[in-house]
């Protein structure tokens, strides 16, 4: 097949979304088919084969986003020339508008993922009044999609709850099979060089935003502190235009030595970090499907998170790790209790289990399923058309 994926961000940006993309895209390759990838530009890009760059009307924002110009005229050129089979769509605004028109005038059918609960990011580009009406929107968008995806069972349901008689099929982020190979002397010395003497390494993998929630996990760091004394560190991997904030909270509350600000990992190094550290500190609640949950657990290492979307469907309580409701005591208790109980060891094997689970390949094949699956839909649609117009008759021609 040829595939059309359309994307409001990309790398070099650092995100879940173009990591889900990059991943999935080369998966297919590797299984015969072709993807052409659509994303903004950004300062700083590798070109690549097989992505297709359009304008950015700001680049910078927020840490290096992009706000893309998806009117821009290259983007329908070079789809013309592309004569694809399925578009597949990751955004409803932007460039999942300028998706839906290329779908309706070169009768190419279209799959659209919903990744996250986008009114959570509105503010980022300026548009934070629409929050009230993206459910709204969404039940819209989808009403024009030939099959919708979503990444965990849970967002799924949300969906059909919108959307009524939604095609819905869950379609997780898979992980390469390097995921389950940390360097374990890589690992060593990044414990040595992060912990020193401490006894515990835990670490954390967020872009440093408000809606990472990473308030929450420096308020559980200081009650531990607090009741087990200065024994951890926690290395916090990720950048983003919270750092500054996050540095001056972290002095402030008086675990400044206990918090490494660690800065942007290439993603082939985060598992070495994961691999280095006892456990994995979640407390985000704006994720739809938490990738980096599933990276940690395939390093080896167990997750304790805040109850959300993004955890529930991957961390099992006492198998892969546990999860705790939105309270910093909870969260730090629980915490000290999984050390006190040495689970740790038990857990890392829960952990990789559940990982393989989620292999890139396998995730491609279904992704291939679903495309078959809206190329019928949309066919299906076409003859509901013609068979109404003709008074539910087919028409027939003779020569």
């Amino acid at each position: 097949m040829k595939i059309a994926m359309m994307t409001n961000n990309y790398k070099p940006f650092v995100a879940g979304v173009p990591i889900s993309i990059e991943r999935l895209a080369g998966s297919l390759r590797a299984l015969g088919h072709e993807v052409v990838v659509f994303a903004p530009s950004y300062a700083g890009q590798e070109p690549e084969e097989d992505v297709v760059r359009y304008k950015a009307l700001i680049k910078g924002v927020a840490g290096g986003f992009s706000v893309p110009d998806s009117l821009d005229l290259e983007i329908e050129r070079r789809f013309k020339e592309g004569n694809f089979d399925v578009i597949h769509v990751h955004h409803p605004m932007m460039i999942g508008s300028t998706a839906r028109y290329l779908s309706w005038k070169y009768h190419v059918p279209m799959v659209f993922t919903y990744h996250t609960r986008y009114e959570q990011y509105l503010h980022y580009i300026g548009l934070s009044r629409l929050k009230r009406i993206m459910p709204a929107y969404i039940r819209s968008y989808t009403k024009h999609c030939d099959m919708v995806i979503a990444p965990t069972p849970v967002m799924k349901d949300y969906l059909e709850q919108i959307q009524p008689g939604a095609d819905v099929r869950v379609l997780p982020t898979g992980l390469l099979d390097e995921s389950f190979f940390p360097d374990g002397g890589r690992a060593d010395l990044l414990r040595k060089e992060l912990a020193g003497n401490k006894k515990y390494l835990f670490c954390t993998v967020a872009r440093l935003a408000k809606e990472k929630n990473l308030g929450f996990l420096f308020q559980s760091m200081k009650i531990r502190k607090d009741i087990c004394g200065s024994d951890f560190k926690l290395a916090l991997i990720g950048d983003g235009p919270e750092r500054a904030t996050l540095e001056r909270k972290a002095e402030k509350m008086g675990i400044g030595e206990e918090i490494v600000f660690v800065g942007k990992v290439p993603n082939g190094e985060i598992k070495n970090y994961c691999h280095a550290a006892d456990l994995f500190l979640f407390s985000s609640l704006s994720e739809t499907q938490g990738i980096v949950l599933l990276e940690s657990m395939a390093a080896g290492t167990p997750v304790l998170a805040v109850r959300g979307t993004g955890t529930q469907d991957v961390v099992v309580n006492g198998r892969n790790g546990y999860m705790t409701e939105v309270s910093e005591i909870e969260f730090a208790e629980k915490l000290m209790d999984i050390l006190e109980k040495k689970e740790i060891d038990l857990l890392r094997q829960g952990a990789v289990l559940t990982a393989r689970k989620y292999s890139s390949e396998e995730i491609a094949r279904q992704a291939v399923l679903v495309y078959a699956q809206a190329v019928y839909n949309r066919r299906e649609k076409g003859r509901s058309r013609n068979s109404n117009r003709n008074g539910g008759k087919d028409m027939v021609y003779s020569g």
